[in-house]
């Protein structure tokens, strides 16, 4: 029987991911469904048509699995959970009609909104936030505003069709408007109104969100009409309960066990970002951080960097290049893994040598374009385990600048649990992020299944949890096999002493941005 299950469904911005699991958060199956966004009159948006096409296939892949598995139809379930990319524009007519195609996270046309906006509040307002897209709407007299009626996320809009109500998990829900105890805030949403009023809008704003809920409240049942639209063959039934829907931020949260305060979890590839849980909110704003919150409605600071391993990867190819030239094999994995050993090996200076990884601009340190480059002090000592050493803390320069900000305000963390290809390398990339950030890097040896199994557990809270959601947590992650590395005073100390070199150098790294 699939009745004591739970199911989640992760819209990611690349694949659909659906998973379902048991009470003891083991995932019993699994399915997925791969899309991309397309530009559309000059914005990067995904159809409605297709997230229906993606829903469906994703269940029903999974529906598929699980029957192979077991030999049975998946046909009740306990709760189900939604998420997807967070923050965006999804705005809704009193038909229910789109007004206009679903502008995403990834669009960068908000930023005379974003920047009053944050002026007017005293408080970090992001370009891709969903009161940024609805203002430069107004800013622009763009025609659809008169007709909104309804505001929300990707998630909640699924939600919205799956069950009838309007609600957002309120991580999600602080991408869209800031949040303060619990709920939007109530001083902004008044100067918000005052603002709009100024430009001929008399709409309450509050009135256009989504209502927020934090992690186990209440978020209606699967209705008949909604089973449909996920399982066409009907063989899903209604009326198993919904958590809230929630972002991606926060799912990556549940999944790695980081939602209570001083602990953070930080998600380090091509890109990263750190999300770190606070006790309060900052008493300063600052442009470099985001503030957000956990599922359970906890303050969260969040440091974003454009640029993480892409320049690695493309040393890592350029070396793999000269290798082969010599008649060698090394490549791939084993070479990368090589490449991180060697720089245990480097000098405590790197000898000499500064880099950036800047293959795009850095809005932490003030570059609006990138060029990657390297520069060395000519009494340097150039070597393999030099050059990597240097690679390696460059690709943390940026993060741990965002981290020195969150020390402006009194932010410590006690743990970090980190995912992503930095850490393919045993204990490399955790003992340097450690040194950077301050505190103990652990990675989870079983990565699950990312942030659809996030959602399951915020929906297996729905349905079972009992005390808070850290409890929870906590009791399945107790018996999860993880490594945790902290490290040495010798390698802060080197770290800190490459900081400041890099903090000296990104002059040079601004000039080549104007002169290259």
């Amino acid at each position: 029987m699939t009745n004591n299950f739970v199911i989640g469904i992760e819209l990611g911005s690349t694949r659909i991911k659906s998973v379902l699991i048991d009470k003891d958060a083991n995932v019993l199956a699994s399915g997925g469904y791969e899309w991309e966004n397309v530009l559309r009159d000059g914005y990067w948006t995904y159809s409605l048509e297709l997230v229906w096409e993606g829903l469906r296939e994703s269940y029903a892949s999974l529906a598929k699995d699980y029957k192979e598995k077991f030999g049975e139809d998946i046909t009740e379930v306990a709760a189900i959970g939604i998420s997807a990319m967070m923050h965006g524009y999804l705005a809704f007519d009193k038909n229910e009609n789109l007004l206009v195609p679903f502008r995403t996270w990834r669009n960068t046309a908000t930023e005379e909104a974003a920047s009053e906006l944050s002026s007017l509040f005293k408080f970090n307002v992001p370009q891709r936030w969903s009161v940024s897209h609805y203002y430069q709407a107004v800013l622009k007299g763009e025609p659809h505003v008169k007709d909104v009626t309804f505001l929300t996320t990707l998630a909640g809009y699924v939600h919205y069709k799956l069950t009838g109500k309007k609600v957002l998990g309120i991580c999600d829900a602080s991408g869209m408007f800031p949040i303060e105890n619990g709920d939007y805030n109530k001083k902004m949403l008044a100067d918000f109104n005052e603002r709009l009023a100024a430009h001929g809008i008399t709409t309450d704003f509050a009135s256009l969100l989504p209502m927020a809920l934090t992690a186990g409240k209440d978020a209606g049942v699967l209705t008949s009409e909604g089973a449909l639209m996920l399982d066409p063959t009907g063989t899903l039934k209604p009326g198993c309960k919904l958590c809230p829907p929630e972002g991606d931020g926060g799912t990556g949260m549940v999944a790695t066990n980081s939602i209570a305060p001083h602990t953070a979890n930080v998600s380090a590839g091509t890109s990263a970002f750190l999300m770190a849980v606070l006790e309060k909110n900052m008493d300063n704003y600052y442009s470099e951080i985001d503030v957000v919150t956990t599922p359970a409605g906890d303050p969260v600071a969040m440091v974003h960097v454009n640029n993480f391993t892409s320049e690695i990867n493309a040393w890592t190819s350029f070396i793999e290049e000269a290798i082969k030239l010599g008649g060698g094999n090394l490549s791939g994995g084993k070479l990368f893994d090589a490449l991180f050993n060697v720089s245990l090996d480097g000098d405590s200076d790197c000898g000499g040598l500064v880099g950036y990884n800047f293959l795009s601009g850095e809005h932490i340190v003030g570059v609006t374009q990138g060029r990657p480059l390297v520069a060395r002090l000519p009494e340097g000592k150039l070597t393999l385990a030099n050059f990597m050493k240097m690679q390696i803390y460059s690709s943390l320069g940026t993060l741990a600048i965002g981290m020195d900000t969150l020390r402006k305000e009194n932010v410590t963390l006690t743990s970090v649990c980190g995912h992503g290809g930095f850490f393919k390398a045993e204990f490399v990339g955790q003992s340097a992020m450690s040194a950077a950030l301050g505190a103990p890097v652990t990675v989870m040896k079983n990565a699950g299944e990312g942030g659809a199994w996030g959602v399951a557990l915020l929906a297996l809270y729905t349905a079972y949890g009992k005390g808070t959601l850290a409890e929870m947590l906590d009791d399945i992650f107790a018996v999860t096999e993880k490594t945790t590395v902290a490290a040495s005073e010798a390698e802060i100390a080197d770290f800190e002493k490459f900081l400041e070199r890099y903090k000296s150098g990104l002059a040079i790294e601004k000039l080549a941005s104007e002169v290259i």
